[in-house]
């Protein structure tokens, strides 16, 4: 029997130790090669030394190029039963030479996150007003929802994300699928050898510094919230981790204000067990927050936002805390740095949260589910799915000219 093929087509270079998203790659890309499907992955960005190596797991990695006709020829060759975008962006680029090539490839959208939301709450942010339908309604919004209609199936990490997309986007259910990050179960004997309340020091905080709702966390944390923690806890400190740390972000290291720039940590867990309390003053973004599972995966309690809890509200209130203002913030993280009996409790919550909403087995198999209905009934979707088709045509003709027009200009 010959194996299915999946392409996939990245924005970068998976990053597992970088990013969230650079995770759920590569949590992806396992779900298909336990389904045994020939996995491809390929990407027009350069590589980075963070890169994760996808040969090692028996994936074949391609170079491509932007706005070539290269990328026509290779896809028809490779003919993939499935393929996969990465962000709407890869759609966008290579959609329609995927849909030329290869009408009968099932298309994927894995959305990440949605990023017109965390646009639009961006922007409120900087114009100091409260977000709303205004700024919901962006132009990122319009190319992103374009996205999703064109493709067969899109990947929705969050239910708060699904429900936007659904009530204001009126966006067929049928189109959707939710999943979240997906962990393997942990056991007891497990749990029990993490480091106790005991053996535990001080905060932390990690986030790639490239993605700017981590940046921004950070300058909140040392404006803000960390004085007012600091206070009350003269002999804490604060350890903040992340990939890409520039200059402007080394000078916020602070020895004397227990503020202290790390840097890129080689192991998440190891980091994350030795600290007693994460802070993510997250006050924009979409999607699910990869720190916070991180924490949940260490018995770490964390304390974070409204947006930063979005998608996971019930998670984070039985295994920490969320607060909106700075001193709400700072007052919850002192009270559970400072309990033990407190610590424990929101401790010990959280790999049996972890267990029951991000449980690896059954969001594999909800994926590899709808997957397959819709393969064995891709002409009768399709024809459902008629924004999809219009949008798809008109596509076919604006950005598939654009395209050609810009590799003659390089020629």
């Amino acid at each position: 029997m010959v194996n299915k093929k999946l392409l996939i087509i990245g924005y970068v270079w998976p990053e597992p130790k970088s990013s969230a998203a650079g995770k759920r790659m590569l949590q992806l890309i396992d779900v298909f090669l336990s389904d045994n499907y020939d996995v491809v992955f390929a990407s027009p960005c350069a590589k980075t030394n963070h890169a994760f190596d996808l040969n090692t797991i028996g994936v074949i990695q391609e170079t491509i190029i932007l706005n070539s006709s290269s990328f026509d020829t290779f896809v028809k060759a490779l003919q993939p039963d499935v393929v996969m975008f990465d962000r709407f962006m890869m759609e966008e680029q290579f959609g329609w030479r995927v849909a030329e090539q290869c009408p009968n490839a099932l298309r994927i959208l894995d959305t990440e996150d949605l990023h017109f939301l965390r646009k639009g709450r961006h922007q409120a942010l900087k114009d100091k007003n409260e977000f709303n339908a205004f700024y919901l309604y962006n132009d990122i919004a319009k190319r992103e929802i374009a996205s999703i209609y064109r493709c067969d199936l899109s990947l929705i990490i969050s239910k708060y994300e699904l429900e936007i997309l659904k009530h204001d986007f009126k966006v067929d259910a049928s189109l959707l699928v939710y999943l979240p990050f997906m962990i393997d179960n942990i056991k007891d004997a497990a749990f029990n050898t993490l480091p106790n309340y005991k053996a535990r020091k001080d905060f932390i905080t990690i986030g790639n510094f490239l993605h700017a709702p981590n940046y921004n966390a950070v300058l909140y944390l040392k404006d803000t919230i960390w004085p007012l923690i600091r206070k009350e806890l003269p002999e804490a400190q604060l350890h903040i981790y992340g990939a890409y740390v520039s200059e402007k972000v080394q000078q916020l290291h602070n020895k004397a204000q227990g503020f202290l720039i790390q840097g890129f940590a080689e192991d998440v867990h190891q980091v994350m067990q030795h600290a007693k309390v994460c802070l993510a003053p997250i006050r924009f973004g979409a999607g699910l927050k990869g720190k916070l599972v991180d924490a949940l995966q260490n018995g770490t309690p964390s304390i974070t936002t409204t947006v930063g809890a979005e998608g996971m509200v019930a998670l984070i209130n039985a295994c920490g805390y969320i607060a909106d203002t700075p001193e709400a913030f700072a007052k919850k993280a002192v009270m559970l740095y400072s309990n033990a009996s407190l610590w424990n409790e929101k401790s010990m919550n959280t790999y049996q949260v972890l267990n029951q909403h991000f449980n690896k087995e059954v969001h594999e198999s909800s994926l590899i589910e709808a997957i397959e209905n819709y393969i064995a009934n891709l002409e009768e979707k399709r024809q459902h799915n008629f924004i999809g088709q219009m949008l798809r045509h008109h596509t076919l003709q604006s950005t598939k000219y654009m395209s050609k027009w810009i590799e003659e200009k390089h020629k």
